[in-house]
């Protein structure tokens, strides 16, 4: 089983220090972040169980990269740094979508248990999540998406269907979900493809080039 990671996100070098090194007593692995920005750079492309950020920090602030990274990751969960004071920006974040938050300055048993209990609370349901789609995988995502069958994207791709079978099988797993409902929710609140309109669907499919030999598109008499 994968170790568990952890991003922590401070300005500050000498608290990233510290605290990478109290968080490496649950055994996790911790990469640390001096910006936000660079922080959610990394978001897509990298597994991450646990965010951990600062409240105040230069440029981009704790809130704002709460409700980016949400929007990247949405099972993410969040936890606050907040300074003395600080306490209502702790639950604007919180109203943003963090988990929970914990206030300076930092007791090492006290930010153990809390990160412990989330990554417990946030465990996914299968190793591979969370982990960045590939550019084939996007593709057939989007084909998914748009309502392809399975023998309709093989086509597409110019894959047999087996692949493509274990193609989907390897996105539910990254994004953490068990059913197409789950799959189109946990693509539209990523925005990782373009979901089409009812609209665009309903042209798509009068235009369809499966529709059955003989039929017409206008009404039988």
């Amino acid at each position: 089983m994968p170790r568990q990671k952890v991003f922590f996100v401070d300005d500050e070098p000498g608290v990233r220090k510290a605290v990478a090194r109290t968080l490496e007593k649950l055994g996790v692995e911790v990469r640390c972040f001096a910006s936000a920005a660079e922080c959610l750079d990394r978001i897509p492309f990298q597994t991450c169980d646990l965010l951990i950020t600062d409240v105040r920090m230069p440029g981009m602030d704790g809130i704002e990269l709460v409700m980016q990274a949400k929007h990247l990751a949405p099972w993410l969960p969040v936890l606050v740094v907040t300074g003395y004071g600080d306490v209502p920006l702790a639950v604007r974040a919180m109203n943003a979508g963090a988990a929970d938050f914990i206030e300076k300055p930092l007791h090492s048993q006290t930010l153990l248990k809390k990160v412990e209990t989330i990554l417990k609370q946030n465990a996914p349901r299968h190793p591979s999540a969370g982990r960045p789609l590939t550019k084939t995988e996007l593709k057939v995502l989007t084909l998914v998406i748009q309502g392809n069958t399975n023998k309709q994207i093989a086509r597409l791709l110019g894959r047999s269907v087996r692949t493509i079978e274990d193609h989907r099988l390897r996105i539910m797993r990254k994004l953490d979900v068990h059913n197409l409902v789950e799959l189109v929710q946990r693509t539209i609140q990523m925005g990782l493809v373009q979901v089409p309109t009812c609209s665009n669907r309903s042209e798509d499919s009068r235009g369809s080039s499966d529709r059955p030999p003989g039929s017409s598109s206008s009404t039988a008499r």
